[in-house]
């Protein structure tokens, strides 16, 4: 096959592009600046169809609120409220509980946590002594499980000190799931460590003060899913959730 230089190739188009009348000229130059915008402009499009994509993608991928949630709705909000005040974490709360038992009254465990809110009986007889307002203990009773939960969360949130509201609820919630006095010791240690002790992720959730390894490692978990798990809560307008500082509401 015959190879024609690239100059060539240049010099013959230069002299075709220069015996065009500039009015021709003028029509190639509007219709090449129109290809261009309509290029553009698919490319944009084409980059809005694909992160439309890939978010629905990922709606699709979470798991939805189990049905059984909507029966106690109206009580967990109401619980709240009272409880945390109009601003309550309801959606953290509500994912609590989808931890716990998945939306399950009857629920029991293999250590014997009972109801919606997984009370073991001696906490869930201890809670009335220092929460009055929850009443007689009933952990299998769906009324005071939505009572009890948001009550407890609020009186451990209360003794904690943390960084940020975020941080704060990190340390509430692995204290609802393994024990006040397993927090404080942690802290303890993380600051031995010379890690900060209000800060949960990162710091004090990277050092075990003696609980065994399945203990810990299921501790450590709890907060995380749980903190993970409110955005489907706050996306279904159940109400409010709790973000790190600085996280776009």
């Amino acid at each position: 096959m015959l190879k024609v230089p690239f100059r060539l190739y240049t010099s013959v188009l230069d002299r075709a592009w220069g015996n065009i009348p500039e009015p021709i000229k003028k029509v190639f130059r509007f219709a090449g600046y129109c290809i261009t915008l309509i290029i553009i402009g698919f490319l944009i499009g084409f980059g809005q169809l694909l992160a439309l994509s890939l978010l629905a993608n990922e709606a699709r991928a979470e798991s939805p609120i189990p049905r059984a949630a909507e029966t106690y709705r109206p009580e967990l909000i109401r619980s709240a409220r009272f409880s945390w005040g109009l601003e309550a974490p309801v959606a953290v709360l509500a994912a609590q509980i989808e931890q716990e038992s998945a939306w399950n009254p009857r629920a029991v465990s293999r250590v014997g946590a009972q109801g919606l809110a997984q009370f073991m009986p001696a906490t869930a007889e201890w809670l009335p002594s220092v929460i009055p307002s929850i009443g007689e203990a009933a952990p299998l009773s769906p009324a005071w499980a939505l009572r009890a939960l948001p009550a407890y969360d609020k009186w451990l949130w209360d003794r904690i000190s943390a960084a940020d509201a975020y941080e704060r609820m990190a340390f509430t919630l692995s204290a609802y799931n393994g024990g006040q006095g397993w927090v404080a010791r942690d802290k303890r240690l993380a600051a031995q460590r010379g890690l900060d002790p209000d800060r949960w992720h990162n710091h004090v959730a990277t050092v075990n003060a003696g609980r065994s390894a399945p203990n810990w490692r299921e501790n450590r978990a709890y907060p995380r899913r749980i903190l993970a798990r409110q955005d489907a809560y706050v996306r279904a307008g159940w109400g409010p959730g709790i973000k790190p500082s600085g996280a776009r509401p």
